[in-house]
């Protein structure tokens, strides 16, 4: 369970590395041109900035403490902020009627809610 729990933590922080990192780097309107990302046309860049923090900071929350050994209970607080975050990702894809985002956001979701359930309970680094 534990070896289960590490794939879904550092697969959803390279997913949520690399999508906050291309926020932060590409500007909006050249982002608004790449297929599946017309969305970002809803967002200010202010907007865009914060959820690609966000991201980044949940990529961080997912590895760092536990392998730094420093306060692990960040990692299911992390966690929950990326479900958070799917969440919020999922309304804005099922707004515009987008579906094949959705079903990925979902994923993501599922990927977080593990990790969150699996940190909190079952294999808590703290317990």
């Amino acid at each position: 369970m534990n070896l289960a729990l590490w794939i879904s933590a550092g697969l959803l922080a390279v997913v949520m590395l690399v999508g906050g990192a291309g926020k932060l780097i590409v500007p909006k309107e050249k982002m608004a041109t790449k297929p599946g990302a017309a969305w970002v046309e809803d967002f200010s860049p202010g907007t865009l900035r914060t959820i690609a923090t966000l991201e980044l900071l949940g990529a961080v929350g997912l590895i760092l403490p536990t392998a730094l050994d420093i306060a692990p209970v960040l990692v299911p607080l992390a966690a929950v902020g990326v479900v958070l975050l799917m969440v919020g990702a999922i309304i804005t894809h099922g707004r515009r009627h987008e579906a094949m985002p959705v079903v990925a956001n979902l994923t993501y979701l599922a990927l977080a809610a593990f990790v969150a359930w699996g940190r909190f309970g079952p294999e808590s680094f703290t317990g």
